[in-house]
């Protein structure tokens, strides 16, 4: 993989993590049938992966400041870049042995997105971009999709669920993006929703009330393969709204005018 030092280190310390992942997902799948289930044992894997990835980012960065899902802030000597990290995007799926979930790992650079990965252990995909160098999966060089037209795009979201406020908002959202799209789909990680949103596999991506670490590494990539990322408002604020709208550079500016036009 032809990435610059800070992609190597990322992609680096993303696959070392991922072996123990991967052993764990396997036993995630014989606790499904214990009657004591898999929770506690998903949290101490979520836990696992983080420690594997601060220890291999910090022996490689060792300035650099830290936001982790798991281990809340880690305060680096230099406070203009941190990397932005969940170990296990898509728990739910994980801990339901659906084989959809990914390691995220972004760069914020003054509060801006610069760098990002998302390892996909299962498809053995490493989705990676910086800032002005392109996105890219493993070796090859992604683009947004090209379709030009609501009608023929698909798009992605996160469904909120028990515990999660804005459900009625969610619905009347749906219910418009249900009518004026090909399709929609919930395949339960922000993280690949993004880099799925990069690869041109789908059209756009909305979702509100999303944490840093879901998004950071995500943003990046759709802006490096083309297409446009903001809040559901129109700003740049993702990062602390937790709001936002990803598409290709034909379909973002109608996807956010659709999705602002609900109350």
């Amino acid at each position: 993989m032809q990435g610059s030092a800070l992609i190597n280190v990322m992609t680096g310390a993303a696959r070392k993590a991922a072996r123990g992942l991967l052993r764990d997902f396997g036993e995630v799948e014989n606790l499904q049938v214990s009657k004591k289930g898999p929770g506690d044992f998903v949290t101490a894997a979520d836990h696992r992966v983080e420690k594997v990835l601060v220890q291999e980012l910090k022996k490689a960065r060792p300035d650099y400041g830290f936001l982790l899902e798991e281990g809340g802030i880690i305060e680096g000597a230099d406070p203009t870049v941190q990397f932005v990290i969940d170990p296990l995007d898509g728990t739910t799926n994980f801990l339901h042995s659906i084989p959809h979930f990914a390691i995220s790992i972004g760069v914020v650079k003054d509060g801006e997105p610069w760098a990002g990965v998302i390892y996909q252990p299962l498809t053995d995909e490493m989705f990676w971009a910086e800032k002005g160098k392109g996105c890219f999966v493993n070796e090859r060089r992604l683009r947004v999709s090209a379709r030009r037209k609501m009608d023929e795009s698909v798009l992605t979201t996160g469904i909120p669920h028990q515990g999660r406020p804005e459900h009625a908002k969610f619905l009347r959202q749906l219910k418009l993006a249900m009518a004026n799209t090909a399709g929609i789909r919930r395949f339960g990680a922000a993280s690949l929703d993004l880099a799925y949103v990069a690869a041109g596999r789908c059209e756009g991506f909305w979702e509100m009330g999303l944490q840093p670490w879901d998004i950071a590494a995500g943003i990046i990539m759709v802006r490096e393969a083309g297409g446009y990322v903001s809040d559901l408002d129109g700003s740049n604020n993702m990062l602390a709204s937790g709001n936002i709208i990803a598409a290709n550079d034909q379909l973002h500016v109608p996807l956010t005018a659709m999705l602002r036009s609900v109350e």
